[in-house]
């Protein structure tokens, strides 16, 4: 749920040229303008017309209005030692609200939040409040964070969020120490299927939402390692009527974007099929998707990776060491597969979400299965570290940045 610092236009080409080799790229605009034509909107059956206008997104977005000086109060003065993490907007602070009232409570009593408070350098950042306010104040699903309230106060821009306990994919995956223990190989399968679920909610015919920044540090996980996402800063109206994508800026995480949004600026809904399949392969090989901290050639997780993933005598050669002994060949080689097809070059042949979802869902069932037979059959294997701890986990700092600022 945090911005990031901008990477310059030659890096992000060059960036193109060695990770999508053979592919026509196209300069993409960074002034402000489309690369072809005005972004379509539209409404839904069911949802409300997306409201445009500062007034009607605030006016139309069930959310709480919190007064400064309440979340000043709540944040304890946002004090250093309440920071949860911080990126380019600013910084994310513990707080603690009355649950009835909302208003601000004493540390350790009422309810915990996350309070985002931006940074005062520009309009970018009040357009990607209005963007989370517009979106999140909209949708309810159990797969995306709550925005409880938000504050807009002279200068000020806040947002008001549930409290996640466990921080982000990104912290769990990468970070290393007692304090994150590597998730097992059932809760890697249980995050990657609520992730799953929160973009198919996205890209349904009721709502239409193109997230356009999946990533594991905007993957935020309950007490039970619940996924939601969080940050919709980014997220677009999907195309409508008989158009195919929305033509727009590149914007998004290094590593994560989508080859042909790269190219061309057209946006769909398999943009984001594409991002899942990076974070997919992330959990799979607990290898962050650009590393240049690796040996030569293996700096980009995808292209690295993809020659093993198709052969059953290979991928051990992609799966996280710290996995071993959780997994079934079979499982492991039908979660590659899934990962394999949703970073397919042509978005043609990527799945959609809600197919996504049914495969790690057979996934999950065929997990239980395995389980039962190991359990009947004697004593399971001896297991490393599985993550399942109830330690309070930090928020995530950025890893990565945007391809380019708005």
């Amino acid at each position: 749920m945090y911005a990031k610092d901008p990477i310059v236009r030659a890096d992000i080409w060059k960036y193109f040229a060695l990770a999508f080799p053979g592919v026509n790229s196209k300069p993409v605009s960074t002034d402000g303008t489309d690369l072809s034509g005005s972004v379509s909107k539209g409404s839904s059956v069911s949802v409300p017309p997306t409201p445009r206008s500062e007034g009607e997104i605030l006016q139309s977005a069930n959310l709480k209005s919190f007064a400064f000086s309440d979340l000043k109060m709540a944040t304890r003065n946002f004090r250093p030692d309440s920071v949860l993490g911080e990126g380019g907007f600013g910084s994310v602070f513990k707080g603690w609200i009355d649950e009835g009232s909302y208003a601000a409570a004493k540390p350790g009593t009422g309810v915990v939040v996350a309070v985002k408070r931006l940074n005062q350098d520009g309009f970018q950042g009040h357009r990607e409040w209005l963007a989370e306010v517009n979106y999140l104040g909209q949708f309810y699903h159990p797969h995306l964070v709550k925005l409880v309230g938000y504050c807009l106060e002279d200068e000020h821009r806040l947002l008001v969020y549930e409290f996640m306990p466990r921080g982000s994919l990104e912290n769990h995956l990468f970070r290393r120490g007692s304090y994150f223990q590597p998730l097992s190989w059932n809760l890697r399968l249980k995050v990657a299927l609520g992730a799953a679920k929160g973009l198919a909610f996205l890209h349904s015919a009721e709502t239409k939402v193109i997230y356009r920044d999946f990533k594991t540090s905007n993957i935020l996980l309950d007490s039970n390692y619940n996924a939601k996402l969080s940050d919709f800063g980014l997220a677009k109206d999907g195309p409508t009527g008989d158009k195919s994508h929305v033509s727009t800026r590149v914007m998004g995480t290094y590593g994560y974007a989508a080859p042909e949004y790269l190219a061309t600026g057209h946006l769909t809904a398999k943009s984001d099929v594409y991002s899942f399949g990076v974070v997919l392969l992330e959990m799979l090989s607990g290898r962050r998707a650009v590393d240049k901290n690796r040996p030569s050639g293996q700096h980009g997780l995808v292209e690295w990776a993809k020659p093993y993933l198709g052969n059953k005598r290979k991928i051990f050669r992609v799966l996280d060491t710290r996995l071993e002994g959780q997994y079934s060949l079979d499982t492991a080689y039908k979660a590659a597969n899934l990962a394999v097809r949703c970073l397919s070059m042509d978005p043609k042949f990527r799945p959609n979400m809600d197919e996504v979802v049914e495969e790690l869902e057979q996934l999950q069932d065929l997990k239980e299965t395995q389980s039962a037979r190991r359990t009947s059959s004697g004593p399971k294997p001896r297991r490393r570290s599985t993550g399942d701890g109830k330690a309070e986990a930090a928020y995530p700092r950025p890893s990565a940045s945007p391809l380019f600022t708005k």
